[in-house]
């Protein structure tokens, strides 16, 4: 068992492509946590000023994360880079870790 999360994260136009950088230090405060599986940031297509964070977390590790002091200066330092309010998908999934997708395969 693992918490899933999505985040859309729509950034102001100006400070889209500086995005990366501007969470680079949430980002690694992130990964370094024990409970942490994953965090990924990907810019959307169809919305080019839209960053959706896929994370996950062991069922311990989330209320650490969002308990942690890096948690709190983003949750104070990220509205003036966004658009609008972060939109969240959170769930607990009954995995571990990424899978193979069986309705595609490589040679």
């Amino acid at each position: 068992m693992m918490i899933l999360i999505n985040v859309k994260f729509p950034v102001k136009p100006e400070y889209a492509d500086r995005w990366p950088e501007i969470a680079e230090e949430f980002t690694e405060a992130t990964l370094a946590e024990p409970g942490n599986k994953w965090f990924e940031w990907s810019r959307s297509v169809k919305e080019p000023n839209t960053y959706v964070l896929i994370e996950a977390f062991t069922d311990e590790g989330a209320g650490p994360h969002v308990n942690s002091d890096h948690f709190k200066k983003m949750q104070d330092e990220f509205p003036q880079y966004l658009a609008a309010q972060p939109q969240i998908i959170s769930q607990q999934v009954d995995v571990e870790d990424w899978a193979p997708m069986g309705e595609v395969t490589v040679d």
